[in-house]
């Protein structure tokens, strides 16, 4: 484009002083004489712009590409590191469930465990008080006989 606007530009230049110029003078001959040549001037110009304006547009592409290329890898990377963060969490509260569950499971027995000492405690005292009674029946029993034996021998005598 800047190409094109160049070219514009020296053609209406030299219409405006080929008009402006006598056809008899000097100078006109001058500026006549180069036009010829002046074409293969501007195109090997306008070829040398092209190239100039292809590399520019080419590198600017990479450019773009590499920007859209690093952004992308960015954003994976981005995404990787909120995956493992995700999980770091998921595995935390998994972790803290369990760790829950096991101090539920580990009252529960504490319950359990006084509940059957309880149990044990119980037994033992009404084991205890099961031979309190045996043993005071049997002393009443051999108290009884005693008496009974007592009671005999002094009617025999």
């Amino acid at each position: 484009m800047l190409n094109r606007s160049l070219t514009l530009k020296l053609w209406l230049l030299a219409i405006v002083l080929a008009k402006a110029l006598p056809v008899n003078s000097p100078a006109y001959g001058q500026i006549i004489q180069p036009i010829p040549q002046q074409p293969e001037f501007f195109q090997e110009r306008m070829r040398q712009q092209q190239e100039q304006g292809i590399q520019q547009t080419q590198e600017q592409m990479k450019e773009t590409w590499l920007r859209l290329n690093l952004q992308q890898q960015q954003q994976l990377q981005l995404q990787q590191l909120q995956q493992q963060q995700e999980f770091a969490r998921q595995r935390q509260e998994l972790i803290r469930q369990q760790q829950f569950r096991l101090q539920q499971e580990q009252t529960r027995l504490q319950q359990q465990q006084f509940t059957q000492q309880q149990q044990l405690r119980i037994q033992q005292q009404q084991l205890r008080q099961d031979q309190q009674i045996r043993q005071q029946q049997q002393f009443r029993l051999q108290e009884q006989r005693r008496q009974q034996e007592l009671r005999q021998q002094k009617q025999n005598l």
